[in-house]
């Protein structure tokens, strides 16, 4: 039986990701304010690669992305070292969080308690039930900083008050 928790916490969490994203154009989304680094695009694709990453490793499964994601987008990644036009358009990354969406929510339903309560392939001290709660738990938080670099915006006058950013 799907774990109705884990399903209510992807719909919700995806579902603010891509509120936050909503309204956003290119050049604001690749905005990152000065000492720091990390963007409103970065987050959103480090939100896919981590949620896939996690989820998939812990079922022993292959990440499914896009080529160069991994290494643009992972914990390990450095954006300041990304050349501009190596970077997807946000468009190009709200369609892979969408149809990743839908590929997990079916994953994630098909699981009985037994698969979610296995241990995880990649790191058998934690559950798979774990590794999935704690991909989304991060895309919470990368939600969360997508938010403040919108408000960031707004507050510094990087867009006129008056936009949705």
């Amino acid at each position: 039986m799907a774990d109705k928790t884990l399903l209510l916490l992807l719909d919700d969490v995806r579902g603010k990701t891509l509120s936050e994203l909503q309204g956003l154009d290119d050049p604001h989304a690749r905005w990152a304010p000065p000492g720091l680094r990390n963007s409103c695009l970065w987050h959103a694709g480090h939100a896919y690669v981590v949620t896939e990453f996690l989820t998939q490793r812990s079922l022993g499964r292959a990440p499914q992305m896009p080529e160069s994601w991994m290494k643009m987008f992972s914990w390990e990644s450095n954006p300041a070292h990304v050349p501009a036009d190596h970077w997807p358009s946000l468009e190009d990354v709200v369609a892979q969080l969408k149809q990743q969406y839908e590929r997990l929510r079916g994953t994630i339903a098909a699981l009985t308690d037994a698969e979610l309560d296995a241990p995880e392939a990649g790191n058998p001290a934690r559950t798979v039930r774990f590794a999935i709660m704690h991909g989304l738990h991060d895309e919470a938080r990368h939600s969360g900083e997508i938010k403040l670099l919108r408000k960031m915006m707004r507050n510094t006058f990087v867009v006129a008050p008056d936009n949705r950013i």
